[in-house]
This record gives C-alpha cells, structure tokens and sequence, in this order.
C-alpha cells in the first residue's frame, strides 16, 4: 500500500514554513500506518488556524503552543476527521489557547446507509482508529467557509477514508488530510470507509485545477491532478486484480488479499484485507459481485 521511499523527513515538533502563512509541525507519531507522523498545519500570520493538532501528546502540544509567536494567537482549531491521530490534541489545545473546534461532525457522522448497516451488525472499524471522546463547537457542512485574520479554507465533505472527513480550499492550495497523502494510497477500512464515497471525493477534488496538496502524512503533493489520477487507477487496478480472482472461483476477503497483496508485510496484510472488503462493498453496491450468506467482512464473494 505504499509507495517507493521518498526523502520527506523533517525534523520532529520544529515549525517548518512551507509558503507565505503556512507553517507545518510534525508530529512524534511514526507507524507503519502513519508514515514519519502526521502533519498539523498552521495558517495564518496574527489569527491562526491550526489544521489537525494531532495525536495525545504532551510534546506535540508543547510544540504548538511553541510555534505561536508575539502577537499571535490560534483562533480557530480545524479537524479533518477524528481519527486517534489527528484529533485528540485539540480538546486539551482548546483548553490552553481558548480556540474553539470546527469539524465535519462526530465520530460516526458522514457515514453512508451500506456502513452503517455492517456497523449495527457488528463490524468494528480497523487501521488508526476512531476517537470517540472527540467532540467539536463548531459544525461544518460541504461548501462552508472559514475565516480569520486574513485567511479564508473553504470546506470540502470528502468521505471515503472516514465519513466525517473534509479536506480545505486555502486559494489554490488544497489540505487533504488522509483523503490524498504524500506516502501512499489512503486506507479505506469498512465500516469507517467507503470506496464508493472515496472515489466520489476524489472526482469532486478533482473538478478544481489546484495548484498544491498538503496531505496530513508525507510531503507537499506539486501535481494534484497526477496524483488523483494514480490514486483512481491504483483502486481500478486493484479492482481489475480482485475480479480476476473471482473469475477463478468464489473467495472471502481474506483468501483474495493475501493473493492479490502478495508483497505486503504480514503485519499490514489486516489493513489490506479491509481494502479488499471495501473494494467488494463497491462492487456489490454496484451489482457486479454477491455475497453468500450475507453482505459481511468474513462473506464468500461470488462474481456475477
């Protein structure tokens, strides 16, 4: 699930200034899952934004408050989504700086009827992990705008890796979160992610000409379009490569990741599983495969 190794490695809890009232902090979070750690964003040059505190993490919050300079102030507190590294820093940098959150909505909010239905049959979610203590002042909807002291994000409901997801038009600059990362391909693990919801996202980011993604893991993405376009192929491939198994016989979930993800680390090949079912909720929303007895992560899947 992930690309060649690159040379993005910066230097842990020090603001680094990507462009004129953009700094990024680096997070002390490294994992298989979250690449070097995850980026927190800040915006602004008096009135600050801060895009993603993090993960819980004393040093993490030391580092932000740090990065708040004299005649600054944060503002506003953006989530993108609450997963356990992304969101759980901002209640405790709320309480420090007297910012309110802004977010999509809770936990569970955004999710489509398919994952809500496995989710009430008993599906629990995979790879990061959800917060669910996360909780938000401020609701945003698709196509809400967010403004402080001479900044403007523009939201964007961007479901598919979690269903309360939303990346942030900044001009022509775009913050995608874990929709488009700068390391590899996002997760999408039922009943949290949607692959139909992600391909949906990926069409909408893709109807504006963007100049620059900053992803929530990994390096600044220079070519939006390219990168978008990878991602749409990498899932039709994968798609391409689980009926093709099919094609030789029914097989669950597992049987096909560990035949389609046949260089995947054993300890990744879970989350490869979860890619494979999201990938089979797609197509069974789409007609194309059935599953016996019923629609569920350890379902035999039959092409049709």
């Amino acid at each position: 699930m992930t690309e060649a190794p690159d040379d993005f490695n910066p230097p842990v809890g020090e603001p680094v200034e990507l462009e004129a009232g953009l700094r990024r902090i680096l997070a002390p979070n490294p994992s298989p899952m979250t690449y070097r750690g995850t980026n927190t964003y800040l915006v602004g040059t008096t009135g600050l934004a801060v895009i993603d505190p993090g993960p819980a993490s004393e040093p993490h919050l030391d580092a932000i408050l740090s990065a708040v300079g004299p005649g600054q102030h944060v503002s506003h507190i953006i989530v993108t989504h609450s997963h356990l590294d992304h969101s759980p820093l901002a209640a405790e940098l709320a309480k420090r700086t007297g910012a309110e959150i802004f977010a999509f909505g809770g936990p569970h909010d955004g999710r489509s009827p398919v994952m809500t239905q496995l989710a009430a049959d008993g599906l629990a979610g995979g790879g990061e992990g959800i917060d669910l203590d996360f909780r938000h002042d401020h609701r945003l909807a698709d196509g809400d705008v967010v403004t402080g002291d001479g900044w403007q994000l523009d939201v964007i409901h961007t479901p598919g890796h979690l269903g309360n997801h939303i990346a942030l038009g900044w001009n022509d600059a775009c913050f995608t979160a874990d929709h488009v990362m700068g390391w590899a391909t996002s997760l999408v693990s039922p009943p949290d992610g949607d692959l139909t919801d992600f391909m949906a996202s990926c069409a909408r980011l893709g109807q504006q000409d963007w100049r620059i993604f900053y992803p929530g893991h990994g390096a600044p993405i220079t070519s939006p379009a390219d990168r978008l376009d990878w991602l749409v192929n990498h899932r039709l491939s994968r798609e391409r490569a689980i009926l093709d198994q099919l094609a030789a016989g029914p097989a669950t979930a597992a049987t096909i990741a560990r035949n389609v993800y046949t260089e995947t680390p054993a300890a990744l090949l879970p989350a490869a599983e979860r890619n494979v079912f999201a990938h089979l909720v797609d197509l069974k929303q789409k007609d194309v495969v059935k599953a016996e007895p019923a629609l569920s992560a350890k379902a035999v899947f039959h092409r049709l």
